[in-house]
């Protein structure tokens, strides 16, 4: 399976964007989407998979969970907005990753991408950066990586273009 990561759209959406997630098998979204037409115009191209995040209102929460675990292709999931990195977790999500920790641990929320293996608790955590024009980040981002048959592979950090740079295709 062919997964599109992103993050902290914050209600922003472009051609870029879109142009990325064609290829995916299915488009997963780590928090602060900022409104439901963002979710809407990715689920025109693929199946969306989401948690809400703090910014995310009434209409977001009733859609999306506040945590998201599933298993895809033989890999145990665990998505939600503000969950840390190694070392430094969440404390509200702290004790559950210790005691049942998933392979794949997703999260959003610091603007910031990074991938990295935390050893000691045998699980790799993924944040995609931002996707949207809003906060400190320079580089818009997102992630695209392959689950087949337990296996994490092929990873690539996308780069979507300065965030202070307007698309003329915004949507």
């Amino acid at each position: 399976m062919h997964i599109g990561l992103l993050s902290d759209t914050h209600g922003y959406l472009d051609d870029r964007i879109l142009a990325h997630l064609e290829d995916v098998d299915e488009i997963w979204h780590a928090g602060d989407i900022g409104n439901i037409e963002v979710t809407d115009e990715l689920a025109k191209l693929h199946p969306v998979r989401g948690v809400y995040g703090n910014i995310d209102g009434g209409v977001m929460r009733r859609v999306f969970p506040k945590h998201n675990r599933f298993t895809v292709e033989g890999v145990d999931v665990w998505i939600t907005h503000i969950g840390g990195r190694p070392g430094r977790y969440n404390r509200d999500i702290y004790a559950q990753l210790m005691a049942r920790p998933p392979k794949l641990f997703i999260c959003g929320h610091s603007h910031i991408t990074l991938v990295e293996m935390d050893k000691k608790i045998n699980c790799l955590h993924m944040n995609p950066g931002a996707a949207g024009r809003s906060g400190f980040h320079v580089m818009r981002t997102l992630l695209k990586f392959r689950i087949d048959a337990g296996k994490i592979h092929d990873l690539r950090v996308v780069e979507l273009g300065p965030r202070a740079i307007e698309s003329t295709e915004e949507r």
